[in-house]
């Protein structure tokens, strides 16, 4: 049972109270038992929200508050989402080279910054705020990432420009520029890898969809290595733009089971919570 006077801090829309002791339960406190609390807790229709509701919401294990903001503001999960995918999505086509694309995308390059870091950041400060560290940092980082792959194709910027003053048309295309770029899509890749190990205490769609985005940072960065040796290596493009493709596809679900969840429509779709498999240190030591 909840302590007195004590708010619930969930989503307004998934809080509520036991029909028939009329107790408040709520999702990030340790006050009662976790399996428990998530199986009674009541929408305001009264409909029975799922273990697996938690992490659909806000992509992130449970984690305590001091305070009910959950149940003051909204989740910002799906706006950060729907930036990466309006911007990764194009790129993906992009980098396949359906119906003649090319050039990294630059024709995008509004889109990479308004859909993909706009939305990303504002997300990530309303997650901070909701006190969603994971999700902050993962869509502060994309943020960033998609800010910065814009700057680099804007000529304002001199990024690639500047290894060859007197062909500015042909220095995307520089050896010096390919290898050098490289390196932040190299490390990209690392962050990914780290993002998806952290994503097992989450569901499984999250960590494949980390899984992918490793796998195609890896292969972009190896496009790049090879332009740098002169070599371009068209099958590291197409790669990198399937990986990132499949990134968008599992995407795209989740980013629709999110809204699913939101309005608390009649469909439940899977997403394959591992929060119940992987238990964390301290639900471990409370085991022990």
């Amino acid at each position: 049972m909840s302590a007195p006077n004590h708010q619930p801090d969930v989503e307004k829309d998934h809080a509520g109270s036991d029909s028939v002791n009329g107790n408040r339960y709520d999702l990030h406190h340790e006050h009662h038992d976790s399996e428990t609390a998530l199986k009674r807790i009541r929408t305001a229709g009264s409909i029975s929200v799922s273990p697996e509701l938690f992490e659909k919401i806000y992509l992130s294990p449970k984690n305590r508050v001091s305070n009910n903001i959950r149940s003051t503001f909204g989740n910002p999960t799906p706006l950060a989402l729907i930036g990466f995918l309006i911007a990764l999505t194009p790129l993906s086509n992009v980098l396949l080279g359906w119906q003649g694309s090319g050039g990294l995308g630059a024709a995008e390059v509004g889109v990479y910054y308004f859909f993909g870091g706009l939305l990303m950041l504002i997300a990530s400060i309303l997650e901070f705020i909701l006190g969603n560290t994971f999700p902050f940092v993962v869509f502060g980082s994309f943020g960033a990432f998609w800010l910065a792959f814009g700057a680099t194709l804007t000529p304002y910027f001199n990024a690639s420009a500047a290894y060859l003053p007197d062909n500015p048309a042909a220095a995307a295309s520089d050896p010096v520029f390919a290898s050098t770029f490289a390196f932040f899509h190299v490390y990209m890749a690392v962050l990914d890898f780290i993002y998806m190990i952290i994503a097992l205490r989450t569901n499984i769609v999250f960590v494949l969809i980390f899984t992918s985005l490793t796998a195609g940072f890896s292969c972009l960065s190896a496009l790049f290595f090879s332009m740098g040796r002169s070599d371009p290596n068209v099958t590291y493009q197409h790669a990198a733009g399937g990986l990132f493709f499949t990134t968008c596809l599992l995407g795209w679900y989740l980013f629709f089971v999110q809204l699913l969840a939101a309005v608390d429509f009649p469909l439940n779709l899977p997403v394959g919570d591992l929060s119940r498999y992987i238990k964390g240190a301290s639900e471990r030591a409370k085991g022990e």
